[in-house]
Formats: structure tokens, C-alpha cells, sequence
């Protein structure tokens, strides 16, 4: 059930620390029924326009079959039609992984079109009892959220669930769906997982990257988490009664907890207009196995009783489906999914400003920005097809940092609205210094723009190199798009001849 791999197999625990093994909570789910011998040449396909069914369809019917290596897919979709899963309109077929781990690798699974379909179908409808959520594991809304407000969060508490689960092997209720998650591996539509689960010498792709520094807070973030896991365990007994496995840290170590962790976050479906326990769901047929998009509109809804998705465009039978997959920069894709969307309208880029608190006037030009709407320490995000937008925006922010007469302090204070050209020296200081900081970012990366684009023209890079050549490909062009903004401001200078003003105090930029 994790990215880079599996939740580890259970092997047997021994210790001092077993919890009691108290008698099954009211709430437990049932076993699985027994399942019929497999049988020859099982295929999961659309056999008519409501159904998802293995083997025979209706003669004319378009049927997209899945690779002969699907029987893992059939147990999956046998197991969720047991449980009442009602008749839909997809099917669950093979995408061919790029680069294999010594030919160990299995195709990836997808959700395709089992027909033809239109704008406003409802593809598929999944009841609640076949969904996971706080709600479901903890049986207590107000534990749920307990627990969610503290120092543990939804994602933490589904993966530990998983992990436990996982160490019941079969006479878990979720096998079949857990199964499923560790032939995925957190492994989105590209083949590559979170780069949480890189080696060091991958994470070299994303040098020069602010992906680093946010891959190294999001693992001490699972780290912290990973500490409180015991506060799970003891506060959670309805929970935990039911598994005679020592507590948490000592039944799995971290990188274990962590895998599942990534695997969870890769998955994870954020419903609306739900109760706490339930915002957070791991729904069967949807994520990794949907396709994510950033300019889609259809969504994962609850309805009801059920988790329901309705498509937003028309599909033929066997295109994969698509979901949006939230507002979220192609930084954050990355991180969570695994995959970058060269079309993202989303995507963005941050550049850090601050206000030097050494300078004497620290605290009336805070004043000033803070009656701007800005902060001592602000961040201005530069979005696609934004950057000339952003550049100016920052200017006045970058000017307040460069005064150092009292008596222009005054004269801004005493006025309203943001920080107006003070005088020509300054202005060519606060541009020389945002053309200055631009430059010195896009030197931090070991490649120039032009040689990512002729390695990813040439086609021949190993999957996690080209998702992270894609990457700092996208955040290159932000860059690039600011600095030829700044040039234009410079270029529009009234006098050229002038000199920059010195400026002890100037903002910092990150």
C-alpha cells in the first residue's frame, strides 16, 4: 500500500507490550465470504452500459480488455460487487510501467470508459460501507476529531488503520483494496512516486529546486507524526482492541510508517460538505487508479450514502478517466501524486520578501505593510501567465525596505496606500536587486533551460528524471517570465545614467 514499496508484510510480533485482545466491537467489519476458485481467462471488462463485470459482453459492444495480467483487478472488482458495489459504466484495465525493477515490475492499474460516455454520466457509485474513513475506523466522530486537532492528522490515522489491517492478511475485510494499493505503490499516472520515497542521488534531479527544502519539511513532518502514534493507540481502544500487535513504534518502524504514509497521501480523496471524520476518504475505484488533471471539473462527491462521480466530458471506451485533482501547484503534485501537469493553470512559484529587522525603522515600515495587507515576512506567488502582475506588485513592498530618511518615513506613514516611487536611484536599486536575486535563482540550477528542453526532446530519461526535468523545466520559465519583467520596468526608466542609492537596510529576497 506505499509508493516506493509495499506496507511491509506482517511477521509474526512477539513482545511485552501485546495489548489485551478484548471481545470484537459491534462495529467490526464482516469477513469476506470465501471466494470461488479463479477461473480460466478472466478478463474485467464493460459488459453493458451499466455493469462492470468479468468476461462475456453483449455482441456489437465496444469492450476494452484488460492485459492478460489482471487477475489481481478481478479479485478487486469481485470483492467491491460482493460488498454492493452497484452496476457502472467503467472498467479497471493496465497501463504499461516505463521502466521496470529487474522486469519484477506489474502493469499499473487504471479506471477506463467500460462505453462510450457523455458529459454528466455518472461512471461509477460508491456505497459509504466500502469506503475509509476516520468515521469508519475510529467509530467516534468526536475521537476523529479529537485526534485531527491535535498533532495527528487524518492521513497518520488512516495509514497506522491500513498498516494494522495489512498484518491480518486475508481475514482483513480491506485485503482485496489493500492488495490493490501495493501493486499501485502511491504510483500515479506517470509510473513515479512521491519523491519522499527518492533516493538522495534522485532527488539530485530537483537541485537548485525549492522541492528540496519542501521534501525534507514534508519527511520531518511524517516523522512528528510518527512520534504520537502511541497517542493513537492508547486513546483509540475501540479501534485497536480487535489487534493483538504491539503499539504502534514498535510493531512498525518509520520508514514502514512512512511508505504507507506516502501511499495514503497518494490516494486520499478530500469530500465536501461532509462531517470532519468523513472530509478525508480512501475510495475504492478512485485514486491512484483515476487519472488526475488540473483544468478537469469533475469531482468525487458524497451523495448521500455513496461517493459518486459524474464525468465532465465525453469518453470513448477505454480512455482513462479523469478527475480534478484540486488547485494545487505542480510543486504540490509532485509531492503528493507523483506527476507534474504541463497544463496546470494552478501552477506557481514563491518568492520570499522580507523587511530587514536589523533597520532602525523596522517596525513603522511593518506599520505600513501591514496596512497594505502584507507582512514582515511575505510571500508573492507568481502564477502562470502572472509574472509582469506579481513583479509590480512587489515593487512598493521593495521600496518601503529602501527608505532610511525619517522624514520620508513620516511623510508614508502619514499617507495612504502602497509605497509610490521615491526617487530614481532607489527605484534602479529595488529593480537591480529583484534582477540580481532572479538571476542568482536560475543559476542555481545545474541545467539551463534550454538543455531541459533537449532532454526531454531526446525522450530517453529514466521516469523520476523526467518527471523532476519537467519540474524545474516549468519553474524555470516562471523565473524567466519575471526577470524579463523586471527588465521591461528597468527598460522604462526615465535616465539610465543613474546610479543605484546604497541601501544598509534592503529587504531580503528567497
Amino acid at each position: 500500500m506505499a509508493s516506493s514499496a509495499c506496507v511491509s508484510p506482517c511477521a509474526s510480533i512477539s513482545g511485552a507490550h501485546h495489548r489485551l485482545l478484548l471481545p470484537c466491537s459491534p462495529r467490526r467489519l464482516p469477513r469476506p465470504r470465501p471466494r470461488p476458485s479463479p477461473r480460466p481467462c478472466l478478463r474485467l471488462v464493460a459488459c453493458h452500459a451499466d455493469t462492470l463485470l468479468p468476461s462475456s459482453s453483449p455482441s456489437g459492444a465496444h469492450v476494452p480488455a484488460a492485459c492478460p495480467s489482471t487477475s489481481s483487478a478481478n479479485g478487486f472488482s469481485d470483492w467491491l460487487r460482493e460488498h454492493g458495489l452497484p452496476p457502472g459504466k467503467v472498467a479497471i484495465l493496465d497501463r504499461p510501467v516505463p521502466c521496470f525493477r529487474e522486469g519484477k515490475d506489474l502493469p499499473l492499474h487504471y479506471v477506463a470508459a467500460g462505453q462510450d460516455l457523455e458529459a454528466g454520466d455518472v461512471a461509477f457509485e460508491v456505497p459509504i460501507s466500502l469506503v475509509v474513513t476516520l468515521e469508519r475506523v475510529l467509530g467516534d466522530e468526536s475521537v476523529a476529531e479529537l485526534l485531527t486537532t491535535n498533532k495527528l492528522s487524518e492521513l497518520a490515522c488512516l495509514a497506522l488503520y491500513l498498516m494494522y489491517e495489512k498484518k491480518q492478511g486475508k481475514d482483513s475485510f480491506w485485503y482485496p483494496y489493500i492488495k490493490e494499493l501495493d501493486r499501485q505503490r502511491g504510483r500515479g499516472q506517470l509510473a513515479v512516486e512521491s519523491p519522499l520515497l527518492w533516493s538522495e542521488n534522485e532527488l539530485n534531479y530537483l537541485k537548485g529546486s525549492p522541492m528540496r527544502d519542501e521534501v525534507v519539511a514534508r519527511d520531518e513532518g511524517i516523522r512528528r507524526e510518527y512520534n504520537e502514534l502511541d497517542t493513537l493507540w492508547f486513546m483509540a481502544g475501540s479501534l485497536f482492541q480487535q489487534y493483538p500487535f504491539d503499539i504502534p513504534t514498535e510493531a512498525f518502524p518509520f520508514e514502514i510508517f512512512k511508505q504507507a504514509f506516502v501511499a495514503v497521501q497518494s490516494c486520499v480523496v478530500h469530500l465536501q460538505k461532509v462531517s470532519l471524520a468523513r472530509r478525508f476518504a480512501l475510495v475504492p475505484l478512485g485514486p491512484p487508479l483515476l487519472t488526475y488533471k488540473s483544468n478537469c471539473k469533475a469531482m468525487l462527491t458524497a451523495v448521500g450514502d455513496s461517493v459518486r462521480l459524474v464525468v465532465d466530458r465525453p469518453y470513448k471506451a477505454g480512455e482513462p478517466i479523469i478527475v480534478w485533482c484540486g488547485p494545487q501547484p505542480n510543486s504540490r503534485l509532485l509531492l503528493n501524486y507523483g506527476f507534474v501537469d504541463e497544463d496546470n493553470p494552478f501552477d506557481r512559484i514563491v518568492i520570499e520578501a522580507s523587511l530587514n529587522t536589523e533597520d532602525p525603522q523596522f517596525q513603522e515600515k511593518r506599520m505600513v505593510a501591514q496596512r497594505n495587507g502584507k507582512l514582515a515576512i511575505q510571500n508573492f506567488h507568481v502564477c502562470v501567465g502572472k509574472e509582469k502582475e506579481t513583479i509590480a506588485e512587489m515593487l512598493p513592498y521593495l521600496r518601503l525596505g529602501y527608505i532610511s530618511d525619517p522624514d520620508e518615513m513620516q511623510a508614508i506613514l502619514s499617507s495612504e496606500g502602497d509605497t509610490c516611487p521615491v526617487s530614481p536611484c532607489t527605484e534602479r536599486a529595488v529593480l537591480d536587486q529583484l534582477v540580481g536575486y532572479l538571476e542568482s535563482r536560475l543559476a542555481g540550477y545545474p541545467t539551463t533551460l534550454d538543455e531541459d528542453e533537449a532532454m526531454l526532446a531526446d525522450g530517453n530519461l529514466e521516469p523520476k528524471k523526467e518527471v523532476a526535468t519537467r519540474l524545474v523545466r516549468l519553474e524555470k520559465n516562471l523565473l524567466h517570465g519575471c526577470l524579463q519583467a523586471a527588465m521591461e520596468f528597468i527598460n522604462g526608466l526615465p535616465d539610465h545614467t543613474v546610479s543605484p542609492c546604497p541601501a544598509p537596510y534592503a529587504p531580503e529576497l528567497k
